[in-house]
């Protein structure tokens, strides 16, 4: 692995340990302030919102901006943004709306981060699809460890402390990303060759996944996935109450399972890559994953219960190595912001459905329902895109990238728009 990796995985992974303290602390700190439900969703709901407005905006600019500069200028700013709440909250003068603001912009960092990270990492990794899924292998461990494991409960603990802690924690972890990141070897961006509008290059990018049925089928899975899991994720506190008699403790627990599963998932996704060929082992993840959904859905205990959800956990680690390590090697540079913000906004606007459907399921047919038609998405999902990223198409997809590698002498312009499949 190049010496730059080292660091980019670092900042990554200080970076999701920030993130796991603020999930914890953010929903807390907004029920200090309010009982409101009404009000604590406005607050989940505000960093996820630019994904939604700016999805596919955003990848566009990445592709015209310097992409290891847009991280960390995303982190410099995350850094400074933190510090207003913080400063609040130790004034006393944290509130609903405040919050509601700023999980809105760092939402819209995470959204210039993230794009420009996925991005970033073919050009440092020479788009070598074996060092890819290496990379992404450690990358969404280090991720889940961080931000699953030791974030929450850090999280939970700083605020003991105090109110401005864990946001204080939050803006550290973002500034030693941010310092990190600034060292990283620049890569070389290509030159524009012609001037085309913002949401010109916006359409070009959504289009190229569209009209690309491998793509489509990599961004179906993400999108269909979340209407699965959050439709569980709504009802399965209540569910493990009800049903499996689990208290908060035993809550707890069961979701650390399912991290658990999403470690080895990771860690195995390149041995069943080369062993299967990439295609039928995102096929084959995609259908564990229904299954474990389904063995959840009807597990009569918390221990058959926790299984699931670790079996599924590792479904999913899995895919999310897979997944991005294919389109980061098959995607042209020049598309891959438009590219990756566009599968993302995809599975981002997939969630809320999923929370609609999981509720009214769970008044309607009981608390069980939600965990039965997430079972039947995934298993519908799979069937579906079982041919769409088939490894004959993947082959396929791997050869034209290799030949468009040799081909080129010049790099691609950073505005051209969508190219032919």
């Amino acid at each position: 692995m190049p010496a730059g990796f080292g660091r980019l995985w670092t900042a990554q992974t200080v970076s999701s340990l920030g993130d796991g303290v603020a999930h914890a602390a953010l929903p807390l700190l907004a029920l200090s302030l309010t009982r409101d439900p009404l009000a604590l969703a406005v607050v989940a709901a505000a960093g996820t919102l630019p994904w939604l407005l700016f999805g596919i905006l955003g990848g566009a600019l990445v592709d015209r901006w310097d992409r290891r500069r847009t991280m960390w200028v995303a982190d410099a700013v995350r850094t400074l943004l933190l510090a207003i709440p913080a400063a609040a909250a130790a004034l006393d003068l944290l509130s609903i709306p405040l919050l509601a603001a700023v999980g809105f912009l760092l939402g819209l960092g995470g959204l210039f981060f993230d794009t420009a990270a996925t991005a970033y990492l073919p050009d440092l990794l020479g788009r070598d699809p074996a060092l890819l899924e290496r990379a992404n292998s450690r990358l969404r461990g280090a991720q889940t460890a961080a931000s699953g494991f030791v974030g929450p409960p850090a999280g939970s603990a700083l605020l003991a402390l105090g109110r401005a802690f864990p946001l204080l924690a939050d803006a550290l972890s973002f500034a030693v990303s941010a310092v990190l990141v600034r060292s990283l070897p620049a890569v070389p961006r290509p030159v524009p060759q012609a001037r085309e509008s913002l949401l010109r290059q916006a359409r070009a990018g959504a289009s190229y996944v569209f009209r690309d049925t491998l793509l489509l089928g990599l961004a179906l899975r993400p999108a269909v996935g979340n209407i699965a899991f959050l439709a569980v994720e709504t009802v399965l506190a209540l569910f493990a109450h009800d049903r499996l008699g689990v208290g908060a403790t035993g809550f707890g627990l069961l979701l650390t399972t399912e991290a658990a599963g999403g470690l080895a998932g990771a860690a195995l996704a390149s041995f069943l890559g080369r062993r299967l060929g990439t295609g039928a082992a995102l096929t084959c993840t995609a259908a564990v994953e229904g299954v474990a959904m389904l063995g959840l859905a009807a597990a009569p205990n918390a221990y058959v219960a926790g299984l699931a959800l670790a079996v599924c956990g590792a479904g999913m680690g899995a895919t999310m190595v897979l997944g991005p390590s294919l389109r980061q090697t098959v995607v042209p540079a020049h598309l891959m912001g438009r590219v990756a913000s566009t599968s993302r906004m995809l599975a981002m606007c997939a969630a809320p459905f999923g929370a609609l459907l999981g509720g009214w399921l769970a008044t309607a047919q009981g608390v069980r329902a939600p965990l039965f038609a997430a079972a039947g998405l995934l298993l519908t999902m799979t069937a579906v895109t079982a041919t769409m990223t088939s490894n004959r198409r993947v082959e396929a997809a791997l050869r034209a990238a290799a030949e468009d590698k040799k081909g080129t002498e010049e790099p691609q312009p950073v505005l051209q728009g969508a190219t032919s499949n």
